[in-house]
């Protein structure tokens, strides 16, 4: 019923870990000896697709020149890989400096099983990017975040033509929103402290998706003081900013997944990433919680030290007792903010260092 001279039909030709042409593609689709097609090709919405797949294996850096396996079929179903171009962040009107890129933000509401109608939050949201992606599945999305100004989109902008011109006026996480016609998916974003959590007890979401800052490319904040507290008079109240002190690590992921045991569903699904040194990684130094169980541990290489680890947990009860602020201890996962830095300043002496050396042997 498909080959009928009444359907319209394309094949397409994709690769794994090669790239070609679009001549090369064209070559492929015309060695074919016979297909028993008899309707008319039609590129844009046709009856049927065929798709030509060639599989490279998994190592780029090691290509074979023939593919390992090649396939080829009626396409039946699509994986939605559009989505990635349509959020792309090179598009996209309002950024910041940390904004997850379309592909990771997909994956993440993709793990985190967003269905439509489901209720998603984000407690660090930033610039929203995570938000749009659930919303993009249907769900409906708010987040709180620490900084005024990323909120307010007052920070200077990302990208590298517009640092001297400022932020337009019409920039927003909502903004974003109506760029992508998702505004009725859009709750709202506030400006709230994740350790001290605004939202009523019963508050129950589906999902929690979020990518807490590592202290790097964004402080680690919460709000409070190292000094006597003052009161704050009644009239200043209104306009009073709060002072805000360090966040480590080991303390915002405990705080996140207690939080996650008190107000996901059973069943629902805590989504997050944790900054690690790859030659500190222990599994069994991962932030857990009886309440909790992990489902999924993926890892992203950064660098020859660095990498994070995008966790996955989903309720398994509600928290009783003490189980409502567990003790939790990442060892040496906590200390990634420190030994960053200290590797990078040992990176920047060596780098001088043989600088230095080579200036000699002129």
């Amino acid at each position: 019923p498909f080959f009928s001279p009444n359907k319209t039909f394309k094949i397409k030709v994709d690769t794994f870990c090669n790239h070609q042409t679009q001549s090369e593609k064209l070559e492929k689709i015309e060695s074919f000896a016979y297909l028993p097609i008899q309707g008319s090709v039609k590129l844009k919405d046709p009856d049927l697709t065929l798709q030509y797949f060639e599989h490279y294996g998994m190592d780029p850096n090691n290509r074979p020149s023939e593919p390992h396996r090649i396939f080829f079929g009626r396409v039946v179903a699509q994986g939605r890989r559009d989505l990635m171009t349509q959020l792309n962040l090179k598009k996209r009107k309002f950024i910041g400096n940390t904004s997850m890129d379309a592909q990771l933000s997909l994956i993440m509401a993709n793990i985190a099983q967003v269905q439509p109608g489901d209720l998603v939050l984000d407690p660090f949201v930033g610039s929203g990017s995570l938000l749009i992606a659930a919303a993009s599945f249907g769900g409906y999305v708010f987040g709180s975040d620490i900084d005024f100004l990323m909120l307010h989109a007052k920070t200077k902008p990302t990208r590298k033509q517009d640092r001297f011109k400022g932020r337009q006026v019409d920039e927003s996480v909502f903004a974003n929103f109506c760029q992508y016609q998702l505004t009725s998916h859009y709750i709202d974003v506030v400006v709230a402290d994740a350790s001290l959590p605004l939202w009523r007890d019963r508050l129950t979401v589906d999902a929690i998706i979020t990518d807490p800052p590592y202290g790097i490319r964004e402080s680690i904040e919460r709000v409070g003081t190292s000094r006597e507290m003052i009161a704050v008079l009644e009239e200043n109240q209104a306009s009073h900013i709060p002072s805000k002190t360090d966040y480590n690590m080991e303390q915002l992921l405990s705080d996140l997944l207690c939080f996650a045991a008190s107000h996901l569903r059973v069943g629902g699904r805590l989504v997050t990433w944790i900054p690690i040194f790859r030659s500190d990684y222990d599994a069994s130094c991962l932030p857990s919680h009886p309440c909790l169980r992990l489902e999924a541990n993926c890892e992203q290489i950064l660098s020859m030290v660095a990498s994070r680890r995008l966790l996955t947990y989903s309720k398994l009860r509600e928290p009783q007792g003490e189980e409502l602020n567990p003790i939790m201890s990442l060892g040496d996962l906590a200390s990634f903010r420190d030994k960053y830095f200290h590797h990078m300043e040992e990176a920047r002496v060596e780098r001088k260092r043989k600088k230095i050396e080579h200036a000699l042997q002129r």
